[in-house]
């Protein structure tokens, strides 16, 4: 085998122009491509299956160094190993002994400007951050992501687990995620220590039975009629908001950034784009007349419909602030939803159905199935319930509608 070695020289490597492979014997080969490039290849059968193997640029490879990486592949092929999976192992392995400096705290900060993009709004990306920095840090942010284990990540969630439950729960799922990206980025091996299900269950007390989860406090439909005359007597931009929220079935964040090129009052519909919905998917809302009214008395100086001071946004604050100003302090402006929802089921539940009242408040419809087949948002059966709930809101002698 000897003689079939090291039929190149320097020379002959150095002078090789024209495109195409130029064997050195024993699997090494110099490919030349077409725009003049060299690199060396090493070819090998394994399993009945012919492979390629790069072993770098002549530019950063030398013809002797070549050499020894094919002869280094030729001793593992002897020893029943794949050149390829080894040279992966090599990798993964290096990285692995790199993740011994790189920090938890690093990995979070590279797992947040991953995702930022994805994230709706500025708030939600300081969160992460803020969290991850203020519990997380003081006790394994410096610590090698690849030495996080489950007694550390238990001593960052103890301290608040039962007085800051919210808080908690959602800092272990930040912390899963930072550490299933360092696993996804070989950084770290093994199961995540921050993991739930079939884990941390066992060590920590159930999150809903410490502080069970509350719905938002919402007024009885039957109340709807009585609550839109008391707040027909209240002054102000905000007031009419709350109005306007109700009457759409909309979230505040909806109604509070609503912009008056989102409306087209001639065909009574009100666009909000994807990126101002939750799902983050476009949401076409039917204008009732009630809703057209306030909109009309609306003056407009400038691009929000409900502006604050200086033209800045609302504040959800500045809608709760209207509630608490009519003595009613036990509900909030997004119980209104479920005022709407129950009105639909209980009152309206046999003139629309199930998916039509779910569309209204822009839900994605629980069963997928379902959802294929109704691939559109029922716009003209939404225009009739809106009008409908409108006529409930605004007369009291009105029980159907």
């Amino acid at each position: 085998m000897g003689q079939n070695l090291s039929k190149l020289s320097a020379l002959a490597v150095a002078k090789a122009s024209k495109p195409g492979y130029y064997g050195d014997g024993g699997g090494l080969v110099l490919q030349v491509s077409a725009s003049g490039s060299k690199s060396w290849l090493y070819r090998f059968n394994l399993a009945g299956r012919r492979h390629e193997m790069g072993l770098g640029g002549l530019n950063a490879v030398s013809l002797a160094e070549a050499r020894n990486r094919a002869r280094e592949c030729r001793s593992q092929l002897q020893l029943g190993q794949d050149p390829l999976q080894a040279r992966d192992a090599q990798r993964i392995d290096t990285k692995l002994k790199a993740s011994r400096v790189l920090t938890f705290a690093q990995c979070a900060a590279a797992y947040i400007k991953a995702h930022r993009a994805s994230w709706k709004n500025v708030k939600h990306c300081d969160q992460w951050t803020n969290t991850l920095a203020t519990y997380a840090g003081p006790i394994i942010g410096d610590i090698p992501v690849a030495a996080v284990d489950t007694d550390l990540v238990v001593r960052v969630l103890m301290p608040i687990w039962e007085v800051k439950t919210e808080t908690a729960t959602r800092l272990r799922g930040r912390i899963e995620s930072v550490l299933d990206w360092a696993t996804v980025s070989k950084f770290r091996t093994g199961d995540n220590p921050a993991r739930w299900r079939g884990h941390l269950e066992n060590l920590l007390a159930n999150p809903n039975k410490i502080a069970p989860v509350k719905n938002h406090p919402a007024l009885p439909w039957q109340e709807i009629g009585e609550f839109v005359r008391d707040l027909e007597r209240q002054d102000g931009v905000a007031a009419c908001a709350v109005q306007f929220a109700i009457l759409t079935a909309c979230r505040s964040g909806e109604v509070r950034g609503a912009a008056w090129d989102e409306f087209d009052l001639q065909t009574q519909l009100w666009t909000i784009p994807a990126e101002r919905m939750k799902a983050g998917k476009e949401h076409r809302v039917p204008l009732s007349g009630a809703a057209l009214a306030i909109l009309e008395a609306l003056p407009r100086n400038c691009g929000l419909v409900f502006p604050g001071r200086k033209g800045t946004q609302l504040s959800d604050m500045s809608l709760t602030a209207v509630l608490r100003r009519m003595g009613r302090g036990d509900i909030t402006v997004h119980g209104f939803r479920s005022t709407f929802r129950d009105w639909c089921s209980e009152a309206a539940g046999n003139a629309f159905p199930r998916e039509v009242c779910e569309h209204a408040l822009a839900h994605s419809l629980p069963d997928k199935v379902e959802a294929a087949y109704r691939r559109g948002d029922l716009l003209t059966k939404r225009i009739e319930l809106m009008r409908a709930w409108a006529k409930y809101c605004m007369d009291d002698k009105a029980t159907h509608p």
